[in-house]
C-alpha cells in the first residue's frame, strides 16, 4: 500500500472536516527573514525567546530573567498589502519610579505592520497599520521583536497599587513662598 493512499490521507485532505484548526507551519525564529518569500508563503513562526538575549532591552529593565512568547504571521490582506502580525506576551522586571522597587511589569501586545521598501510607502499604508521597513527585503525578526518590546515599555514605571506608597506631587503645582529680602528695598531707601 502506498503511503500516500493510507488511511490518513483522507482524513488529511477531506472537505468534511468543518475547519482545520492546526497550524500548517510553525518554525523557530531564522536570523533573518526574506519578507517577500515568507508573505507568499504565509509564514509563521512562534516560540519563546529569552530576555537576556535582547541586549539593548536589558538596559531598561530592573532583571535580566524572564521570556517573551512571541508569534510572527506574514501575509497579504484584501487590499494586497504585504503585512506582518506579531503578538506578544511575558512578563518584563520593571523599576517603579514612585517606589524604586521592581515590580513585574505585563507585557500584551499585538501589532499589524505593513511592509514598506521606504519612506514613500508609509502613506500607502491603511489605518491601524505600523510601518516596517525591510531594505534588500530581509527582516530581522529578534530586532523587530525588540524594538517593539522597547516601543511598548512605559515611560515612566509606576507598580500597581503604589499610589498608597504616598502622594505624587507635581514639582510646578508645589509653591514654595519665601521671603527673602527685595535686592531694590536698600535703593528705594537711598532714594527717600
Amino acid at each position: 500500500m502506498n503511503p500516500i493512499q493510507g488511511p490518513f490521507r483522507s482524513q488529511f485532505d477531506s472537505r468534511a472536516l468543518a475547519s482545520y484548526h492546526c497550524l500548517l507551519m510553525s518554525a523557530a525564529l531564522p536570523e533573518k527573514v526574506d519578507a517577500l518569500r515568507a508573505v507568499t508563503a504565509r509564514r509563521e513562526y512562534r516560540g519563546r525567546t529569552t530576555v537576556r538575549s535582547l541586549s539593548r532591552l536589558r538596559e531598561s529593565l530592573a532583571s535580566h530573567e524572564g521570556d517573551i512568547d512571541y508569534r510572527l504571521s506574514f501575509g497579504r490582506d484584501d487590499l494586497g498589502i504585504a503585512y506582518l502580525d506579531l503578538e506578544l506576551v511575558g512578563q518584563l522586571r520593571l523599576v517603579c519610579q514612585r517606589t524604586l522597587e521592581p515590580f513585574d511589569w505585563p507585557l500584551r501586545l499585538s501589532q499589524r505592520m505593513g511592509l514598506i521598501r521606504d519612506e514613500t510607502g508609509e502613506s500607502a499604508l491603511p489605518e491601524g497599520y505600523e510601518p516596517l521597513m525591510h531594505r534588500d527585503g530581509e527582516i530581522f525578526p529578534a530586532e523587530v521583536i525588540e524594538d517593539e518590546v522597547l516601543l511598548a515599555l512605559p515611560l515612566i514605571p509606576v507598580s500597581p497599587g503604589s499610589e498608597s506608597a504616598g502622594e505624587w506631587m507635581d514639582p510646578e503645582e508645589e509653591i514654595i513662598e519665601t521671603t527673602a529680602p527685595n535686592p531694590f528695598a536698600a535703593l528705594a531707601r537711598l532714594r527717600k
